[in-house]
């Protein structure tokens, strides 16, 4: 035989010349949910290993992120049901805890990329994603909008570096930047939730934040799971509309639109390693059925070799240790 690809896999220093994708830490976002008070930590039952913080925990958590070379966060806010009501006000509350600690966290560590969502489920006493029609259930599209607007430009007075619009509501990445650039935040920057299923692999988030709806579900705005040709009119959409950066969610079940989106999109292409996800490979790993810090690799390549420029994954404090050796 002339040919034979297996003399390009014959000893690790020629796999590795030609290794066609690499998984870096700076890579990696590292999702994390807050919650009010001081030096108080709370596991989250159905993720093991992954916590609630107050902002002083939260800083030291970034703080070592940061030491590893992880590049960014992702905030999300574990409120107490007395801050909710069906306009979700608290939002875009200067004076919250949200915004009190963006703040705190550019103060502590300024080069760490803060990302924020912009989306009313956290603060909405209904659990959605946009404003409840309070007689007939729907959710409402267009008066969602400047609710949302008015999150995000808070976020951004408070040291946002970029916002995340995870609402699924047609055209609010074209609303949410005209009011970030009216609002002088020209330069903050828009991460869309582009495609964003109606998945099953987001029980444990939602546990976490205690963020399901109290009605109904979320089929209205988020995604059919069968649809590809679908997410590649959103990408489209959302690039046209002004987003920096555009995603897909959940991750693994959906290694196939991340590539469709890649090959179309001019900007880049985040993939959210979901709560679900996480749980599958830990409760796995804790019976002794998997190596996880194999499959957890071998997962996070998936999304690279899929197309993905960046990952949000609950894995990525480890991976980022395991990386550094």
């Amino acid at each position: 035989m002339r040919i034979r690809p297996r003399r390009n896999r014959i000893s690790n220093s020629i796999r590795s010349l030609v290794r066609e994708n690499t998984l870096s830490p700076s890579d990696l976002i590292m999702p994390l949910f807050l919650i009010d008070g001081k030096n108080i930590k709370t596991e989250i039952p159905s993720m093991p290993g992954i916590y609630r913080r107050t902002p002083d925990l939260i800083i030291q958590e970034i703080k070592s992120l940061f030491s590893l070379g992880v590049p960014a966060v992702a905030l999300f806010p574990a409120l107490d049901d007395s801050l909710k009501d069906r306009y979700a006000k608290e939002s875009s509350n200067q004076k919250g805890l949200y915004q009190n600690t963006i703040r705190d966290i550019k103060n502590a560590v300024p080069e760490i990329t803060v990302i924020t969502d912009v989306a009313m489920d956290p603060y909405s006493s209904d659990g959605h994603d946009g404003l409840v029609d309070s007689t007939t259930g729907e959710i409402l599209n267009d008066e969602t909008l400047p609710i949302l607007a008015a999150m995000a430009v808070s976020q951004a007075a408070a040291g946002a570096d970029i916002v995340a619009p995870s609402d699924m509501m047609d055209g609010r990445i074209d609303y949410i930047r005209k009011a970030l650039d009216d609002g002088g935040f020209k330069n903050t920057g828009i991460l869309a939730y582009t495609a964003k299923y109606a998945s099953a692999f987001y029980g444990p988030f939602r546990d976490a934040l205690n963020s399901a709806p109290k009605k109904g579900d979320k089929k209205t705005y988020q995604m059919d799971p069968a649809n590809v040709r679908e997410a590649i009119r959103e990408a489209e959409l959302d690039i046209q509309e002004g987003a920096d950066i555009i995603m897909v969610k959940p991750g693994l079940p959906y290694l196939d639109v991340i590539r469709a989106i890649s090959e179309i999109s001019n900007v880049p292409v985040a993939a959210y390693n979901v709560s679900g996800e996480y749980a599958m490979l830990k409760a796995a790993s804790q019976n002794g059925w998997l190596d996880y810090e194999k499959v957890v690799l071998e997962t996070l390549m998936s999304f690279k070799r899929a197309g993905a420029d960046m990952i949000l994954s609950y894995h990525a404090g480890e991976a980022a240790e395991w990386i550094h050796g």
